[in-house]
């Protein structure tokens, strides 16, 4: 070859390879560093090549958001509604913890992509062979509600930066304790002792699956008394129609 060194084939473009790319990206750098523009630099192209796979933005996010939920596995073989559903859940949470920007993608999809569909589906068909009636598991869906994808909307979110001083905060509390007694008393307990199985601070891991078992639990129980005569839906009001 007198000495030439062949190049190895480029990998040709496709939707697939287009969509894991992105997804690379927003793992490394955040949403706001992707961009048609910089992807296709990226994977050495210009930007047109990439319209042949996605039509726009929109529909990369849409395809990233497929790629990241196929990561979620199936429930262990033989495993009950609720241990396949906790399963689940919090392999859903563990993904997106990987890929810490798609929740916000999730959340702002307007119509469901398919990957998010065949799991919805795959979640309520779980719910259904555990003896849940359709009533109930339409409760149940909307209870879990984002629970379903791994992320939860907390009350509200910690501030960022670094804490004030010691005087400050002494002002601050002060001022919090006089106008919001009960606010005031809960944040300050929320730092627990180092020896606590929460820790320092609030865990949020730990905060999630509290709220998924009460959640898991609660659903049980509901599963156990619907279709019974008096259960809990077996006379549950009815709206009334407007103008009548």
């Amino acid at each position: 070859m007198d000495g030439a060194v062949d190049a190895l084939p480029r990998a040709p473009l496709s939707r697939d390879r287009v969509l894991r790319a992105a997804v690379a990206r927003a793992d490394e750098a955040g949403l706001d560093a992707l961009s048609m523009r910089k992807l296709a630099q990226e994977l050495g192209v210009v930007p047109m090549a990439l319209y042949k796979h996605v039509a726009n933005k929109e529909q990369l996010l849409d395809g990233m958001i497929d790629v990241v939920v196929a990561e979620i596995e199936d429930p262990a073989p033989g495993a009950g509604w609720k241990a396949a559903v906790r399963q689940r859940i919090l392999c859903a949470r563990r993904v997106l913890l990987r890929h810490p920007w798609a929740s916000q993608v999730i959340e702002s999809r307007v119509s469901p992509t398919p990957a998010t569909l065949r799991y919805l589906d795959s979640m309520i068909g779980t719910l259904r062979r555990g003896g849940f009636s359709v009533d109930l598991t339409h409760h149940a869906i909307h209870a879990l509600g984002s629970r379903l994808w791994g992320f939860s909307q907390e009350v509200y979110n910690e501030p960022p930066g670094g804490e004030a001083d010691p005087r400050t905060q002494a002002l601050m509390l002060g001022e919090m304790r006089a106008h919001y007694p009960h606010v005031t008393e809960l944040a300050m307990a929320v730092s627990h002792d180092d020896a606590s199985v929460v820790g320092p601070g609030c865990d949020d891991q730990f905060e999630f699956e509290f709220a998924l078992d009460i959640l898991l639990d609660g659903l049980d129980r509901l599963r156990d008394l619907h279709g019974q005569p008096g259960g809990v839906f077996a006379e549950r009001p009815t709206r009334p129609v407007p103008g009548t």
